[in-house]
């Protein structure tokens, strides 16, 4: 039995990739990495220990000290650290700012990539994140990089946050989501990018079915 394709799925906040993902991923019955949730855990456990997100270097002792693990189907899926569930904790607009802060420190990087790498290498596997076909699996079989223009991402985000209760206002989110967007693509270790061989997908106008539909017929002619 051949081993199955590692499928790398990039692109800002918003752009729909999570949901995406775990479609793919449970379709395909491949392993779901979501490599986002690993750097959320980090700051989580960091912010949790009263460590100022500034202060780098015990923020890199954490994220190598911390045993953090991906349980469960893709659709249902568990973030732990050191065995505690944080799942519902660490999905939240404060903790996907922190993510953001700590995911451009280098050596938080290279702790977590290592770790991506060793869960993906099989392959079998969909990873999504910011820079999986560029530094995490830059021979991954397949690349995707998923986008949306800013005003339909900050409309996604804002109706997906109400509907958890998180009361932010569009304008809010969007400038949230700018924010994001500046600090994921000019950080110094591994910036948000398309890789050259990506496959560009603008989710813009398209139903996540549609989506998901594209994205499994071209996976299907790799295999």
């Amino acid at each position: 039995m051949s081993k199955g394709l590692i499928i790398a799925i990039d692109g800002p906040a918003g752009a729909g990739k999570s949901t995406i993902s775990r479609q793919v991923a449970e379709k395909l019955n491949y392993l779901f990495i979501d490599t986002g949730a690993m750097y959320r855990a980090v700051a989580w456990k960091a912010l949790n220990a009263g460590i100022d997100l500034s202060n780098q270097e015990s923020i890199i002792a954490v994220a190598q000290q911390s045993q953090i693990e991906l349980k469960g189907k893709p659709n249902s899926q568990q973030v732990f650290v050191d065995d505690r569930d944080i799942t519902s904790e660490i999905r939240t607009p404060e903790m996907g700012r922190a993510s953001s802060i700590v995911s451009a420190i280098s050596g938080v990087r290279r702790a977590l990539v290592a770790q991506q790498q060793q869960m993906g290498r099989q392959g079998g596997v969909v990873l999504e994140g910011r820079d999986i076909g560029t530094a995490v699996f830059p021979d991954a079989d397949v690349k995707f990089y998923i986008d949306a223009s800013v005003e339909q991402r900050a409309l996604r985000r804002f109706q997906e946050d109400s509907a958890k209760g998180i009361s932010l206002t569009l304008e809010a989110t969007r400038d949230d989501i700018i924010e994001r967007d500046k600090r994921d693509m000019h950080r110094t270790d591994s910036p948000l990018v398309k890789a050259d061989d990506a496959i560009h997908i603008d989710t813009s106008d398209m139903s996540i079915n549609d989506v998901i539909a594209k994205m499994l017929e071209m996976i299907d002619s790799r295999k």
